[in-house]
């Protein structure tokens, strides 16, 4: 089974999220920086030509024995599908046309969450800006494990359990969590992606569209590419509650890995992100940062004072302290 992890209670604090005012402090002294807010007139273009690469994908894996479906779906399509939902997220900033131009990002996003095989775009972001707005909330920010959560899987083996189950854990947190009714634009989502797998499955069949969704779901789990689930926000030092990476996997993942800048400026196209880092280094040089996501990964499993508790929570707005 492994240790026993040596925290029984996730970190509270009682002081608000931290990058409100790291931002102002920032700005107040490089003011420059607002120059980079808006959108990144490349990223269409880039996640346009992943979505067109799955699209030919679907004539490769047609005739593929069950080994390579999966095979390729973890190696490959996972990553190009982890990707795209990176794309989502930054599409979920309004980063992909702009804020002047919500209704075309959310049309791309719809687009971009194709390959993926489950709808995602729409939720993700009605989720998500609340999770930058109130880091920490233990009932708002769904990106928080739960009690049970850290309860069960609270060992080595309950810990590699849990890491291989995070795309489920993501899909239905929230619903349980804090559940919200469906947006318009959600059901719109939801009929455009069924309309899509449909279409998969007629002209492609079952084992093409297994290739998508499993690609997805496997490369949110056990996989290098989900090691930003748990590198972001997960205290590896204590006090700290978010981490930024600098390796070589930002260049897929639209440097999600520059998340202490992200979550100072959310306004900054990733492309855009290490520039803040080159003109600011003196307040993300000297904080912690990991420098593997993989090592992440493995440090998460195996060291017993990291695990599902090892988050800065804050008491739910409203509810007695």
């Amino acid at each position: 089974m492994g240790q026993h992890v040596s925290r029984t209670d996730f970190e509270w604090s009682y002081t608000e999220e931290p990058h409100a005012s790291r931002r102002k402090i920032i700005l107040e002294k490089y003011p420059q920086i607002k120059k980079l807010f808006g959108h990144d007139p490349r990223f269409k273009w880039v996640a346009g030509s992943m979505v067109l690469m799955q699209f030919a994908m679907l004539f490769v894996m047609k005739d593929q024995s069950w080994k390579m479906i999966f095979l390729v779906a973890y190696f490959f399509g996972g990553v190009i599908n982890h990707s795209l939902e990176l794309a989502c997220h930054e599409i979920a900033h309004n980063l992909a046309f702009g804020h002047a131009r919500p209704m075309a990002n959310r049309l791309f996003g719809f687009f971009c969450n194709l390959p993926i095989g489950l709808p995602m775009s729409v939720s993700f972001k009605k989720y998500h800006l609340e999770h930058h707005r109130y880091q920490g909330d233990e009932v708002i920010d769904t990106d928080l494990p739960t009690l049970l959560e850290a309860k069960l899987f609270c060992n080595t083996l309950g810990k590699f359990i849990w890491v291989c189950l995070q795309p489920l854990f993501y899909i239905f947190r929230p619903l349980i969590v804090n559940p919200k009714p469906p947006q318009k634009l959600e059901i719109v989502n939801a009929i455009i992606q069924l309309i899509f797998n449909t279409i998969v499955v007629y002209f492609f069949g079952w084992k093409v569209m297994i290739y998508l969704v499993v690609g997805s779901l496997l490369a949110m789990g056990l996989h290098p590419v989900a090691g930003h689930f748990i590198s972001e926000h997960y205290m590896f030092a204590k006090g700290f509650e978010t981490y930024s990476y600098y390796g070589p996997l930002n260049w897929i993942t639209f440097n999600v890995g520059y998340h202490n800048e992200h979550h100072d400026f959310p306004a900054v196209p990733g492309r855009y992100l290490p520039e803040v880092k080159r003109i600011a280094p003196e307040f993300y040089d000297t904080i912690p940062q990991h420098t593997s996501w993989t090592r992440v990964l493995y440090d998460f499993i195996t060291d017993p004072a990291i695990g599902p508790y090892a988050r800065i929570k804050r008491k739910a707005k409203g509810l007695d302290s």
